[in-house]
């Protein structure tokens, strides 16, 4: 029976519900139809939809004529999904039936109940998600963190603290598993109740940047991994913006800490405004080239956020009280009181000149009468002790 386009096709006969809710795939023909529509060359998400709601599930589609398909989709999209298929779809087949054994590895359709009910915001929701962790974790109420890569200490610091609280008080942290902002985001949610739920351009089996191998394995312990990519799936320059919309749809809003105006985290802010979603910035240094980003999102109607609760306010969703023995998170990036800071900048000159906008070494030196030798000497420590950090071009600045 053909459904409207907002709504999933009928439950698939070939699929059953298993523990937790998620859907099991019973049999290689079952899957092998999935992957011939889903990995067709040419067709997207938005033909794979339009030929699910016109003539159900996929081996009903595969039984179609050119003709008929062709009433759907163009007529090059309908004899790409009828093509013979080679022997890479069979032993793709049998790859990701042998990842499905894998304990805490999943597969969701379309056509399963458990497929988060958010992604049908979108035009061209994934016919297929990979998972690995908790399916669970992907229908929570939950809030997304993005920002810059090459994120300043200070960011991450931010992400992380933001990430804490937001999972603290019962809110999925939706993220991409990039470095920087992205990385932190998942530590913080990951030390909450809520979790995290990591979005991937790459298939399931590999992790990309390597860097982050260690983190997608705790993420995927103890939250989620989700991928619409099949297994094998490199991390293509092209898939990280399409990653980008899952990130949207799945979350109730999107928080931006750092972004440079030519950001990729725009992207996925501006594609939650077009689903409805919430959109925050932290504002930062106009002064901090990643700052930019944020400061574009706030005059285009983002909320400034300067703490968890602005998110939380925002979005209707009050703090929940920790989990039994878990102890309550600290405020979010909290000034040390006004009496220890000005005590600590009046024993310590060269901190006192140090403000939170980037600075040269030399106006550092002209604002605090001390030695080049000597500065550099004592911003050392002051780095080493967390005080403040090293930005590119020899620029300097103070942390929270």
């Amino acid at each position: 029976m053909a459904t409207s386009p907002a709504a999933p096709v009928c439950a698939a006969p070939s699929c059953h519900a298993g523990a937790g809710g998620q859907a099991v795939i019973r049999d290689a023909d079952d899957l092998k139809a999935w992957l011939q529509l889903a990995c067709a060359p040419g067709v997207g998400p938005v033909a794979v939809r339009l030929l699910l709601t016109a003539f159900g599930l996929p081996q009903q589609v595969l039984a179609q004529s050119v003709t008929a398909l062709s009433a759907i989709v163009p007529a090059k999209l309908a004899r790409a999904v009828l093509a013979r298929p080679g022997a890479g779809l069979a032993a793709l087949a049998d790859r990701t039936l042998a990842w499905l054994r894998t304990p805490g590895n999943h597969l969701l359709t379309l056509a399963d109940d458990a497929y988060p009910r958010r992604l049908f915001d979108l035009h061209d929701p994934p016919p297929l998600l990979y998972i690995r962790g908790d399916p669970a974790l992907l229908a929570r109420p939950a809030v997304a963190i993005v920002g810059a890569r090459n994120a300043t200490g200070q960011g991450k610091c931010d992400a992380q603290a933001f990430g804490r609280e937001l999972s603290e008080s019962g809110l999925t942290v939706v993220s991409g598993l990039a470095l920087g902002i992205d990385a932190a985001a998942h530590a913080g949610g990951l030390l909450g109740c809520g979790g995290t739920v990591a979005v991937t351009g790459t298939g399931a089996d590999r992790v990309y940047p390597p860097d982050n191998l260690a983190l997608a394995r705790e993420v995927a312990e103890r939250g989620a991994v989700v991928t619409e990519f099949p297994l094998g799936m490199q991390g293509l320059p092209a898939n990280f913006p399409r990653r980008n919309r899952i990130i949207a749809a799945l979350a109730h809003g999107v928080l931006v800490v750092e972004a440079a105006a030519r950001s990729g985290s725009l992207i996925t802010a501006r594609l939650a405004a077009e689903l409805g979603r919430e959109v925050f910035a932290v504002p930062g240094s106009i002064h901090a080239p990643l700052s930019q980003g944020c400061h574009l999102l706030i005059r285009q109607g983002a909320k400034l956020v300067e703490r968890t609760q602005d998110v939380l306010e925002e979005i209707n969703l009050g703090p929940a009280a920790p989990a039994r023995g878990q102890p309550a998170a600290p405020a979010l990036a909290a000034p040390p009181a006004s009496d220890q800071s000005e005590s600590a900048d009046c024993a310590d000159p060269l901190l006192a000149a140090l403000g939170y906008d980037p600075v040269t070494l030399d106006a550092l030196c002209e604002r605090s009468g001390q030695r080049p030798d000597a500065a550099a000497a004592r911003l050392l420590e002051l780095e080493l002790a967390g005080l403040a950090e090293r930005l590119p071009g020899n620029l300097f600045r103070r942390l929270a």
